[in-house]
């Protein structure tokens, strides 16, 4: 399989995306992805599974994009490195923001592709607070881990309404959803051990 198949700007998710931004995922169909990808079927099948392997190999790709520039001895608050992380997702989805943006509307009323996806987003936002330094293992783990796929909805919604190429409102949204976290994390003390980057700073 392509490395370069496996990038969230790869020709195969851009003609995804596309696809998603203009036809909605329930009218997506794999034999117009083919033709828009300049893939024949067969090529295709090599590729993805089902229709529904194409979101979640793409939110893979994201978590690789973004772990490949994590740095090696995490810096800052535990707040620091987790916006910095999640604004790193952002940027790597925003080449399809418009074909994200409308998945992101059919799933408000779509249970079954929610619960399609939540599964991943869990892993997602698992392997987020390791690039972040913050361990995901364990109970408390668990509770990070469902916290953290809040914070990062809310971050959408607020991606979702912004016009500006600076992206100073998702940015704010983000402030608002970790200080949102901060408060519930310090009442269940999930927050204990979060000062330190779980990496280590030597």
């Amino acid at each position: 399989m392509s490395d370069s198949t496996d990038a969230p700007e790869s020709p195969l998710f851009d003609a995804f995306w596309k696809l998603v931004a203009q036809e909605g995922w329930h009218r997506l169909t794999l034999s117009a992805l083919a033709a828009e990808a300049g893939m024949t079927l067969a090529e295709l099948r090599e590729h993805v599974p089902h229709k529904g392997a194409l979101p979640l190999r793409f939110m893979k790709a994201v978590d690789a994009a973004v772990l490949r520039n994590v740095p090696s001895t995490p810096m800052g608050s535990a707040r620091d490195r987790l916006f910095d992380v999640l604004m790193s997702r952002i940027d790597a989805l925003q080449p399809h923001r418009a074909g994200v943006i409308r998945m992101g509307k059919e799933m408000r009323t779509d249970p079954a592709l929610a619960l399609m996806l939540a599964p991943q987003l869990a892993a997602s936002m698992s392997w987020m607070l390791e690039a972040a330094g913050i361990d995901a293992g364990g109970i408390r783990g668990m509770l990070r881990v469902q916290g953290l796929c809040g914070v990062w909805i809310a971050t959408l919604r607020a991606w979702e309404q912004d016009e500006g190429a600076d992206l100073g409102s998702t940015m704010a949204g983000l402030d608002r959803a970790l200080d949102r976290a901060e408060r519930v994390a310090h009442t269940l003390r999930l927050d204990s051990k979060e000062a330190e980057p779980a990496h280590g700073a030597g």
